[in-house]
């Protein structure tokens, strides 16, 4: 076992930074808006897992999506907390279901369902251009595949586009790419 010294941080003032443009605005690079799962482990849940113990552990961990896999690893859908929001699983209740019985495949939103932006693409397109392209979505997140690997490469949020962006929108209200691109309009129309 090794023992590490210890130094005493009385003099230091600074905190280290990533280093991010704080000049990002609608025209730059896509790219400073989206997450690389080359870069950054997803995070997963098996299709299998209790709905109940998905919608705890994503609240746990402060974590609104997820990726749903199968036991061998591969893709199958994503879920999100909203998807697994309480009020839902009630309309399950009601319907007959017990609470515990309820699966995370009830409540996900399946592959065959989703549609993506290619990462080659995504390279080469503007902040503003995810955007257009979203702008009639009502959901929150947008997958990034890379076509010629066949692999899930990443994803976009909307939430990291508010944020990125110091849009005047509350996150906790999970904004999707539609108020996002109106509130966009309305930045342009009055500058």
């Amino acid at each position: 076992m090794k023992t590490l010294n210890l130094y005493s941080v009385d003099k230091v003032d600074e905190l280290a930074r990533p280093e991010v443009s704080e000049h990002i605005n609608i025209y730059s690079a896509a790219a400073a808006v989206f997450t690389d799962f080359s870069q950054l482990k997803p995070f997963v849940i098996e299709i299998n897992t209790a709905a109940v113990d998905v919608e705890h552990l994503m609240k746990q961990s402060h974590v609104r999506l997820k990726i749903v896999i199968d036991q061998q690893g591969h893709f199958m859908g994503l879920v999100s907390l909203q998807m697994l929001h309480s009020q839902e699983m009630l309309k399950q209740v009601a319907a007959g279901f017990s609470r515990d019985q309820l699966l995370l495949s009830d409540f996900m939103l399946p592959k065959n369902k989703l549609k993506a932006i290619d990462y080659v693409e995504l390279v080469k397109a503007r902040i503003i251009d995810v955007i257009e392209t979203l702008k009639h979505s009502q959901h929150q997140h947008c997958l990034v595949v890379d076509e010629r690997a066949h692999v899930i490469r990443g994803l976009i949020s909307a939430n990291d586009i508010v944020r990125t962006l110091k849009l005047p929108i509350d996150v906790n209200l999970n904004p999707s790419f539609m108020e996002i691109a109106d509130n966009v309009e309305k930045l342009k129309a009055a500058s």
